[in-house]
């Protein structure tokens, strides 16, 4: 579950080691087997798989985990021209065109590039990321409150406007925070240029609560999340992702039958993970065996209950635990890449005048 916050400036660097097998073969470029991904602090895959991928590879797997998506996408930028590791895990389809531009990535075809489903390919000519994961960023809601409160859940974007779900709903900063973002460019798909921003103005004058990021968001404010039962939380509706009720489920001790938190899939909009070879990678040839490891069947069908995010890989199988608590999203909203591109940092700094002042 993706947890993104922008940061511009440089910010310390945490070394996280999954393994400290392996041994120099000489590898052009490297002083060791060593391969070291860069990532946002939700990466996770289990320890089974990364040994398998170090057993078949010769390479040792290292996790620069960098703080969360957006901030680690722009230390990756202010580092390219001497990077701290070989791989990016992590930058999404809101950022994507952020990171092309400055140059972060080095063309790279990563084996079973193929068997990506078609919509999640970008970038088809150069080759500079390879498309990983997708989700659905989305309102979530408490079960308990609104059967306590004999109210319907909203279902839609419109819904949110209700006078009935005033002062319900908390979202994070979309100038700092990837689900933020997403779902101000959702608005944007949804009503437009021309009309997002009525929109805006509306759900304020609803009551909408704005906070930095998916942390306090889910586990403080929000009261169906357990973090938030236990913190006091009092907002019933929080944007969070289509997969947030497989994890309430799958954490808890004892898992309960069904999922304490809902999902508003009318509120949806669909984003898209890639990763990518880092240019002037230390060791290019252990970057792109890692790639080709993160489009395998193991590796995909891996990352759903590690990352709650479903594969991009044709025929991956997602666990029953998605199938039951936290189905895709079948209509979400999305926006070109150069759509987003286009228009995301006036439409941010447009949303920041609009909401924040």
């Amino acid at each position: 579950m993706h947890r993104t916050t922008f940061v511009a400036a440089a910010l310390g660097l945490g070394l996280v080691t999954l393994s400290a097998c392996g041994s120099s073969d000489g590898r052009a470029g490297a002083d060791s087997t060593t391969v070291t991904l860069v990532s946002h602090d939700s990466w996770a895959a289990s320890k089974s798989v990364i040994a398998a991928f170090e057993k078949s590879s010769g390479y040792t797997v290292k996790v620069l985990k960098d703080g969360d998506a957006g901030q680690a996408v722009n230390k990756a930028i202010l580092t390219k021209d001497d990077p701290q590791g070989d791989v990016f895990f992590g930058v999404d389809n809101t950022l994507l065109s952020r990171a092309l531009d400055n140059g972060l990535f080095q063309p790279y075809r990563a084996k079973d590039a193929d068997l990506v489903q078609p919509q999640y390919r970008v970038d088809e000519a150069r080759r500079r990321v390879t498309p990983i994961d997708t989700g659905d960023i989305c309102v979530n809601y408490d079960k308990k409150y609104f059967a306590d409160h004999r109210l319907a859940p909203p279902a839609s974007f419109a819904d949110l406007l209700k006078p009935q779900y005033k002062n319900l709903l908390v979202t994070e900063n979309a100038a700092a925070s990837s689900p933020g973002l997403g779902f101000l460019l959702g608005t944007a798909a949804r009503y437009g240029d021309g009309g997002w921003q009525g929109y805006w103005k509306k759900l304020k004058a609803n009551g909408v609560k704005v906070v930095d990021g998916w942390e306090q968001a889910y586990d403080q404010e929000f009261s169906g999340s357990a973090g938030g039962r236990k913190a006091g939380g009092d907002r019933p509706l929080v944007v969070s992702y289509a997969s947030s009720p497989p994890a309430e489920v799958v954490y808890a001790d004892p898992r309960p039958k069904t999922a304490p938190t809902g999902v508003a899939y009318g509120t949806c909009f669909r984003q898209v993970e890639y990763a990518g070879l880092l240019s002037n990678a230390k060791d290019s040839r252990g970057g792109k065996a890692f790639l080709d490891f993160l489009l395998t069947r193991r590796f995909q069908e891996d990352m759903p209950l590690n990352m709650f995010v479903y594969p991009v890989r044709q025929g991956a199988q997602t666990p029953k635990e998605f199938t039951a608590y936290g189905p895709q999203a079948k209509d979400p909203e999305t926006l070109a890449p150069d759509r987003i591109a286009a228009h995301r940092d006036q439409w941010v700094k447009s949303w920041t005048s609009l909401v924040l002042k």
